[in-house]
């Protein structure tokens, strides 16, 4: 039985993606293994929920299939927009079953305006044969502000397919081959003939058997049932940046869902966000906090301690410093991303005024007024 991912997270079937992401970063915050009172097995539970409800088209696919998601994933379901690769009913409908020269029918066709656009996963290898790329994933990372600052290394991990380890992901159980496909005689294209009104007409559709390869497993692996990939947890470790800005996306080629029967793994790609930090607020690469002086520090000068990116450092405090006078500190602030060099750190004087007085304290504020 499949799960109820939206009982996992706690939100409504018709929760908004923002609510979805809200309530993932709550509960991966409070179920994280490294934490006390951390739940593993809860964790990867709200981590594949979210790898499902945070994908449109998994979204979809999952509310369609319900209790049968798991299933129809693993016997080939769902797999982008290889619906249109068989266009031979909606040229029925119209009698257009024409032959487009040298073979090229229908699903050639939008195949490769689909290919050219950018969608689905199919990726030609040759004329007919199509290896199937695998879906990207996106997941959300949370990191401090120093861990932006400096840098940082983060483990996630994945509920994905992965390539079959038994096959290889060739999808033939181990010691037997890829035969020719019976269904298509190893064309990877299946040609249909009409008769209408008009003449004969020909079309061109992609095998349904061997899905254009040619060539089918002589026994599919038993494993993953010919398909090429399993569903495993993956733990990948990420490379933070020093510099990344809150809400700035880090692209990892090829750790992404494996292709089916062999194809191109999809890209990992994770969403940084910065958590905010109650000493400094970033301003481009520029970092900027407040400093307290005393009024005799204001009026007779000083160097006081200020927390920066770096450590602390003396800051200079000249005779005769206002309150809401800015200081700064070249090159304290944050690493530029994609130069050398960093951003400077500003400091805001506040100049304190003291409360309750000693009578000491009190008398000599007197003599200052005179």
């Amino acid at each position: 039985m499949s799960k109820d991912y939206y009982n996992i997270l706690g939100v409504s079937r018709d929760a908004s993606d923002e609510e979805i992401k809200k309530a993932y970063r709550r509960l991966a915050h409070k179920y994280h293994p490294d934490k006390e009172g951390g739940d593993e097995a809860k964790f990867k539970e709200i981590n594949e929920a979210y790898q499902v409800l945070s994908d449109k088209e998994k979204r979809s696919q999952y509310d369609q299939y319900g209790q049968t998601f798991e299933q129809a994933q693993a016997q080939g379901g769902f797999s982008g927009f290889e619906g249109f690769r068989d266009f031979s009913s909606f040229a029925e409908g119209f009698d257009f079953n024409f032959d487009f020269g040298a073979g090229q029918g229908f699903s050639d066709i939008f195949g490769d305006i689909f290919e050219q656009a950018g969608f689905g996963r199919g990726a030609r290898s040759s004329r007919g044969r199509r290896q199937y790329r695998g879906e990207d994933i996106q997941v959300d990372v949370e990191i401090t502000f120093q861990e932006m600052a400096e840098g940082a290394e983060k483990e996630i991990e994945l509920y994905k397919k992965v390539k079959c380890p038994r096959c290889r992901g060739e999808g033939v159980e181990p010691g037997l081959k890829k035969v020719q496909c019976p269904t298509c005689q190893g064309a990877g294209q299946i040609r249909t003939s009409r008769r209408t009104f008009f003449g004969t007409f020909q079309q061109t559709s992609l095998c349904p058997e061997c899905r254009g390869e040619g060539k089918v497993p002589e026994k599919k692996c038993r494993n993953c049932g010919g398909d090429g990939r399993v569903r495993e947890y993956e733990k990948i470790k990420v490379k933070i940046p020093a510099g990344i800005k809150d809400g700035q996306t880090v692209r990892l080629e090829g750790l992404g869902e494996a292709g089916e029967r062999g194809g191109e793994a999809g890209d990992l790609y994770v969403n940084v966000h910065v958590l905010p930090d109650e000493r400094f607020v970033r301003k481009g690469d520029d970092v900027y906090s407040e400093a307290k002086i005393s009024f005799s520090q204001a009026a007779l000068g000083d160097k006081i301690p200020v927390e920066t990116l770096n450590g602390k450092v003396k800051l200079k405090i000249p005779p005769g410093t206002q309150s809401g006078e800015v200081f700064r500190l070249k090159g304290r602030g944050v690493k530029h991303l994609s130069r050398f060099g960093s951003g400077d750190h500003y400091v805001k004087i506040q100049v304190v005024t003291p409360k309750n007085l000693t009578k000491e304290q009190r008398e000599l504020f007197e003599k200052l007024k005179e």
